[in-house]
C-alpha cells in the first residue's frame, strides 16, 4: 500500500501509551500513518519525540488539534487520555467532524467493547470503539476461548501489573477498570457473570504483566476441547502482541454438588473450574518490556485501526 492511500490518524494523549502507539504506527503502520500528536503539556516527552519525527503536534488539546492544518486529513483518532476526558473529546470532535472514527483506549466505553480476536470484525463500522482495559485485552480472549466450546457460568480475572507501569490515567480509573472489564467479560467474553481485579505490584525489579483467568464452565465440559480452544486463541492474540503467552497448561478441577462454590450473582453452582495463566511481555518500542499491560493496549488499538482503515479503503 502506498503512503498516499494510508489513512491519517491523530493520537490524543502524549503520555506513555500515546507515545508507544505513535512509535508502533511510524514503524509498522500498513493502512494507517501518523498525522498529529495531541497533548496538554508543552514539555511532554511524547510531543518532543513526535516533533523530532516530523509529526504535527499541539499542546492545546483537541481544540489545538482542530486548528492544525492536517486536521482535515485526519480520519481516525485514538484517545489515550482518561475516561472523563474522552467523553468531552469525543463530543467536541464529533461536533466538528461527525465522520471521524474514534478508538478509545480509556474505560469510558461510549462505543462498543472491542477485543480484536473476539469481535473486531463486528464493530469495524462503529463510529467509536472502546478497547476495554489492559486486563480485558489480555484475559477476555481466554474467557471467549472457553465459552465458545462450553457454557461459562462465571469468569474472574486477576491482572497483575508492575506499579511502575501504572501511570496517572490508570490510577485515576481503577473503579472504571473493574467495572468496564467485568461488563466486557460478560458482553464479549460470553460468561454469565464476571469479575475483574487489578493488582499493582511494587516489586523491584518490576515484574512482567501476569494475568490469571478463572472460569467456572459446565461440569461436563470437554477438557480437550477447552485446551485446544485456549491454545488457538493464545496464538491469535500473539499475532499482534508477540509477547503474549501461556505460562503453563490449562488446569482443571471438577466442583460437583458437594463442593460447589458460591458464585457472585448466581449462588451455589457446580461446574468445571478452568484456570489459565498468562504472561504479557511488551515489545519495548518505547515502554520497558515489563509494561506488557500498556503494550497490549497499544497493540490492540493499532490492530483495530488497521482493520478499520482497510475497510475504509475498499
Amino acid at each position: 500500500m502506498t503512503q498516499q492511500t494510508r489513512k491519517r490518524v491523530a493520537i490524543i494523549g502524549s503520555g506513555n501509551i500515546g507515545t508507544d502507539l505513535m512509535i508502533k504506527i511510524l514503524r509498522h503502520g500498513k493502512h494507517i500513518e501518523m498525522g498529529a500528536m495531541v497533548g496538554i503539556d508543552p514539555a511532554s516527552d511524547g510531543l518532543a519525540r513526535a516533533a523530532r519525527m516530523g509529526v504535527a503536534v499541539t499542546h492545546e488539546g483537541v481544540e489545538g488539534l482542530a486548528r492544525l492544518p492536517v486536521f482535515d486529513e485526519i480520519e481516525i483518532v485514538f484517545d489515550a487520555t482518561s475516561a472523563g476526558a474522552h467523553v468531552s473529546n469525543d463530543a467536541f470532535l464529533r461536533g466538528l467532524r461527525p465522520s471521524l472514527r474514534m478508538i478509545d483506549l480509556t474505560p469510558a466505553a461510549i462505543g462498543p467493547y472491542c477485543i480484536p480476536v473476539v469481535n473486531g470484525e463486528r464493530h469495524v463500522g462503529a463510529p467509536n470503539v472502546n478497547m476495554v482495559t489492559c486486563g480485558g485485552q489480555a484475559t477476555i480472549p481466554m474467557v471467549a476461548a472457553v465459552a465458545r466450546v462450553a457454557p461459562v457460568h462465571y469468569a474472574e480475572i486477576v491482572a497483575s501489573i508492575a506499579s511502575k507501569s501504572a501511570g496517572p490515567g490508570t490510577r485515576a480509573n481503577i473503579d472504571e477498570f473493574t467495572e468496564t472489564t467485568s461488563r466486557a467479560i460478560v458482553e464479549v467474553g460470553g460468561a454469565r457473570q464476571g469479575k475483574a481485579i487489578i493488582i499493582m505490584n511494587p516489586a523491584e525489579p518490576p515484574l512482567i504483566m501476569r494475568d490469571t483467568v478463572y472460569c467456572l464452565a459446565a461440569l461436563d465440559a470437554d477438557q480437550d476441547a477447552i485446551r485446544a480452544s485456549v491454545r488457538e486463541m493464545a496464538a491469535a492474540v500473539a499475532s499482534y502482541v508477540p509477547g503474549y503467552r501461556l505460562k503453563q497448561e490449562v488446569q482443571f478441577e471438577a466442583l460437583g454438588p458437594d463442593n460447589a462454590p458460591n458464585v457472585p450473582g448466581i449462588g451455589r453452582q457446580a461446574g468445571l473450574k478452568v484456570s489459565i495463566f498468562l504472561e504479557v511481555e511488551g515489545a519495548a518500542h518505547y515502554l520497558p518490556a515489563y509494561a506488557g499491560n500498556l503494550d497490549i493496549m497499544t497493540s490492540a488499538a493499532m490492530a483495530t485501526a488497521e482493520r478499520i482503515a482497510a475497510g475504509m479503503a475498499q
